[in-house]
């Protein structure tokens, strides 16, 4: 009987199948698979680390195209795959001590984040994606400073010099305003850390004054969320030709905030994201287009290679700028143009 639910390669389909049927007649569910874990010291899954609520992973699209990539590298390898969510602002890392896991995927929590910590503690292998880099653990990732560097260049070759930022938040504590140079170089998100870096170098090799720079942040990552902050960027100086939103979900509701008020986009004001998810190509944002489901597959893989790990590895993943219709030269770069200085 073993055999049938163990190694069923080892018996013809016709005999497992009788063998299967006579076990459920008499009542028998199978091998108990806590039994099981004991005896051959392996759960059988992966546990997949949010530093969100559980509810997150199902309602933000970069996460569901992650969460979809992992899955599948979890299919590959017959193993199962567990969610750990941890509430950002709760202490309690009870969920990863009681997790039955034989590894972890840490998904984008910031460098200080009790959770972290919790998963570095197990002697299990652990392999973050996006953020922290810790330097001595499996990571995957993207170029964040690049990419968004990449992003303001291109709007700098429209002609933007008055810009304005929204951003994710920096830290665990919430900050639904505005944000110093200190937080933004001190951020313990690493992301978001990088994508401000890239920003404020590109614009800073132009003569663009970063302190003076509206940046706002928001602790929850929604759409809302991204038309709240641009109101607040925009109320603080109209004059701003350029909203750079370092995700699309922000982008998308400062678009929203921006038909509010009456402004075209992009005539009166350009409005960049970064994620590339489909909710953007449809509303043609102007943004990066990083490979979600690819990164969660690789993050799997590189958690379930069986080779001998003798340093830690990186996976750093390609992005793309995306040229929607949502960035333009600002009306009077326009002008001189047409017309001539």
């Amino acid at each position: 009987m073993s055999n049938a639910y163990n190694r069923p390669d080892q018996l013809s389909p016709e005999l497992r199948r009788r063998v299967l049927e006579t076990a459920r007649r008499l009542g028998y569910p199978g091998p108990d698979p806590v039994a099981r874990s004991l005896r051959t010291r392996k759960a059988g899954a992966v546990g997949l680390l949010l530093t969100e609520n559980l509810s997150y992973a199902f309602r933000d699209p970069a996460a569901i195209g992650f969460l979809e990539g992992l899955a599948l590298a979890c299919e590959d390898a017959g193993t199962g795959l567990l969610l750990v969510p941890a509430n950002p602002e709760r202490e309690d890392v009870a969920a990863v001590h009681r997790a039955g896991v034989d590894g972890f995927v840490v998904y984008s929590v910031p460098d200080d984040d009790p959770h972290l910590a919790a998963v570095l503690e197990r002697p299990v292998p652990t392999v973050v994606c996006d953020q922290p880099d810790l330097g001595n653990v499996d990571r995957v990732g993207i170029d964040d400073h690049a990419a968004m560097n990449s992003l303001a260049k291109h709007l700098i070759s429209l002609g933007h010099r008055r810009i304005g930022v929204v951003c994710m938040r920096l830290a665990r504590d919430r900050n639904d305003g505005y944000v110093s140079l200190e937080r933004q170089r001190s951020a313990h998100f690493h992301v978001q850390r990088a994508r401000l870096a890239g920003i404020a170098e590109a614009f800073g090799e132009v003569g663009v004054d970063w302190a003076a720079v509206p940046v706002v942040e928001r602790f929850d990552h929604t759409i809302a969320s991204g038309a709240s902050a641009a109101a607040q960027v925009l109320d603080r100086d109209p004059q701003i030709t350029a909203l750079i939103c370092t995700s699309d979900i922000l982008a998308l509701g400062a678009l929203s905030e921006a038909r509010k008020r009456g402004l075209n986009v992009p005539h009166d004001l350009t409005v960049t994201g970064f994620d590339g998810i489909r909710e953007a190509e449809q509303a043609g944002l102007t943004t990066v287009r990083q490979p979600v489901l690819e990164k969660g597959r690789a993050a799997g893989k590189l958690l379930l290679d069986s080779a001998e790990r003798t340093r830690p590895r990186s996976v750093t993943l390609t992005t793309e700028l995306v040229v929607g219709a949502t960035a333009a030269s600002p009306r009077g770069v326009v002008e001189e143009r047409w017309f001539g200085p």
